[in-house]
C-alpha cells in the first residue's frame, strides 16, 4: 500500500476516535534527544503531535504508535492498516477512549 494512502488511513482511524493531529515542527539544539511526537493529553482531551520534519515513513509510525493506545476492536480498519498496527507492540497503559 501506498505510503500516502497508509498515512490517510491512520489519519482517519484518529480522527474516528475524536482525536486531533497536530503537524509542528519541533526545534530541538543538537545535544537534545530526537523527539518524533506521540500522543499527548492537554486539558483532558487526547491529541497526537508530530514532528512535520519526519520522512513520511516516521509520521506513519509515529502515528501508528500513538493509534495502539486506544481500543481497536471497537473500528473497523482496513486489513493493510489493521497489519501495521499489529506489528507495533503495544508498550503503555491505554487511555480510556470512551470519555
Amino acid at each position: 500500500m501506498d505510503e500516502g494512502i497508509i498515512i490517510d488511513q491512520l489519519e482517519e482511524l484518529a480522527e474516528r476516535f475524536g482525536l486531533q493531529i497536530c503537524y509542528e515542527a519541533i526545534n530541538l539544539d543538537e545535544e537534545a534527544a530526537y523527539v518524533a511526537g506521540g500522543l499527548c493529553q492537554l486539558r483532558g482531551e487526547y491529541l497526537i503531535i508530530i514532528n512535520s520534519r519526519l520522512t513520511i515513513k516516521e509520521r506513519i509510525e509515529t502515528l501508528a504508535r500513538a493509534l495502539k493506545h486506544f481500543d481497536l476492536d471497537q473500528v473497523y480498519t482496513k486489513p493493510a492498516i489493521r497489519e501495521l498496527l499489529n506489528r507495533i507492540p503495544a508498550t503503555f497503559v491505554r487511555p480510556n477512549a470512551t470519555e
